[in-house]
């Protein structure tokens, strides 16, 4: 009968080591680093922090945000220990790091673990309140009308404005004129003056410009329209059937982190996210709340990666 102890000794070390690889044994076992490469009330780390407080009341851990504006942040990620005690939270402006930087230290997609995606945050297209167009479709007639005429402004080139509007200009087959500003407040006043015509803002922020009649919404950038501006109609339902742009945020951790650990954290940052609590807060700022899981969220990844640096391609923006 030993072979029939074998065989039982050989399957309970089987089921064993599968419980191991379901389960991380300890995680974590010191303090959880969120790194966000944006500076400090960004919406960004807005979502870091929310995530940072009630991860270490579940984990009894302590999770620190740590801002590390611009490449030099991700970068950082990018070389930690792939252990999960190093997150990332950040925004699809992610995928397009090596199309717009010479020399990256890191490559967008295969450096990178997914984690989960956190929120979207519909766009909405602002325009001066006495331009002569109330919709996209009166919009892209004017754009036609005179072109290289009109501008777009964006919080700098490649950012989630710039990607969003470069998006529509193609699509809608326009030529606008792309004014680039140090961050979204002077974008949005280059609107509010009229030197630039169209703005992609976020819409929580979209809100109070929009019923103060300081800009005008014409549309939001999601396949469908927000909460936040209900009123407002999607770009595809005003002519451009095709187009549909998602800002998104997202937890990624360093390449080479195990899988456990991975599904671990996405499962924890999913149950926080369901809290109807979080939910409501997140909800309240124009933000929608989505999430996966990490293999979906790499399948977004790389997905966009492509489609964004062909965006940027189109657009004739090389490495710099």
């Amino acid at each position: 009968m030993m072979w029939v102890r074998g065989l039982v000794l050989a399957a309970a070390l089987a089921a064993a080591a599968g419980n191991a690889d379901a389960q991380p044994a300890s995680y974590p076992t010191q303090m959880v680093r969120i790194v966000v490469p944006f500076s400090a009330g960004s919406i960004t780390d807005g979502l870091a922090r929310v995530l940072a407080d009630k991860l270490a009341e579940r984990w009894q851990q302590q999770v620190i945000v740590e801002n590390r504006p611009g490449i030099a942040g991700t970068a950082y990620v990018a070389k930690a220990a792939p252990d999960g005690h190093t997150l990332m939270l950040t925004s699809n402006g992610h995928t397009i790091g090596a199309v717009v930087n010479k020399n990256l230290p890191y490559d967008p997609a295969k450096d990178f673990a997914g984690v989960t995606e956190v929120a979207e945050v519909p766009q909405a297209l602002i325009v001066p309140p006495d331009l002569p167009a109330k919709n996209v479709t009166e919009f892209i007639a004017l754009a036609r009308k005179s072109p290289g005429k009109m501008n777009f402004s964006s919080a700098g080139l490649a950012s989630t404005s710039y990607l969003g509007a470069e998006l529509f200009k193609q699509t809608a087959k326009i030529d606008i004129v792309h004014i680039p500003n140090k961050g979204a407040p002077e974008a949005v006043t280059s609107v509010m003056r009229n030197d630039s015509q169209l703005f992609y803002l976020g819409v929580n922020l979209a809100v109070e410009l929009n019923q103060s009649g300081k800009v005008r919404a014409i549309a939001v950038s999601t396949a469908k329209r927000s909460p936040a501006l209900p009123d407002v109609p999607t770009v595809a339902e005003s002519g451009l059937p095709d187009y549909k742009y998602e800002a998104w945020f997202a937890v990624m951790a360093p390449a080479g982190t195990p899988k456990p650990i991975l599904n671990k954290v996405s499962e924890d940052i999913v149950g926080i996210l369901r809290n109807p609590d979080v939910a409501e807060k997140l909800t309240r700022q124009g933000v929608e709340i989505v999430y996966s899981t990490p293999d979906k969220f790499d399948a977004v990844l790389k997905a966009d990666v492509e489609r964004n640096s062909a965006i940027l391609r189109a657009a004739g923006v090389g490495a710099q």
